[in-house]
């Protein structure tokens, strides 16, 4: 064999395991974004399984507030089918829009929710009220740490994947950017809330 035989060889095999060692890194960095949702998930299914309770324990006082409690019902059940579709493709951009879109649908009838509550002095006095509300509460915070640590994960992975010389592997096999989770999806909702006196 020749000399420029050899080195052909050895720079081949260094491209396969510079190659390898790409796609491994991007395999690596999806499973975490899986792991990462999958935090959010344990909270999300928590704080869905407290809304019926609370929307249960609500009723006897909101009988004439049907509609509000049927919205946080109908937007609770649209969540839990985007957060589905986002266990089962955690990197999937759409998916992930999907369910930031649905969750935020979810906390605007929750706070409408307990905005009629505040009208009703004997519903904050209920006890399971208050203990389902701190659940909840508590609940919110756990899935605001989980997205922190998630789109951390997001971030680190549309780094590698977006990379020269990595960008070619990631479109050889198909590692698409994935998506954020975003509090607001659009300029109006970021505007600071303005009280009238």
């Amino acid at each position: 064999m020749s000399l420029s035989t050899l080195v052909a060889i050895a720079v081949f095999a260094l491209l396969v395991f510079w190659a390898v060692g790409a796609y491994n890194r991007l395999v690596r960095h999806k499973n975490i974004i899986a792991n990462a949702f999958g935090q959010i998930d344990v909270q999300l299914k928590r704080r869905y399984d407290l809304i019926p309770n609370l929307v249960e324990a609500a009723k006897k006082y909101l009988q004439h507030e049907q509609s509000t409690l049927e919205a946080v019902m109908l937007a609770r059940n649209q969540a839990r089918s985007a957060s589905d579709a986002v266990r089962s493709r955690p990197a999937n951009a759409g998916a992930v829009t999907a369910l930031a879109a649905a969750e935020q649908s979810l906390e605007g009838s929750l706070g409408r929710l307990f905005a009629v509550a505040e009208a009703y002095p004997e519903l904050k006095a209920d006890q399971t009220i208050r203990e389902l509300s701190e659940e909840l509460t508590s609940t919110e915070n756990k899935v605001g740490f989980a997205r922190q640590a998630y789109n951390d994960a997001v971030l680190d992975y549309n780094n590698a994947q977006g990379q020269f010389p990595a960008v070619l592997i990631a479109r050889t096999f198909g590692f698409a950017p994935s998506a954020m989770l975003r509090a607001t999806e659009n300029a109006a909702e970021r505007q600071a809330v303005r009280i009238q006196m």
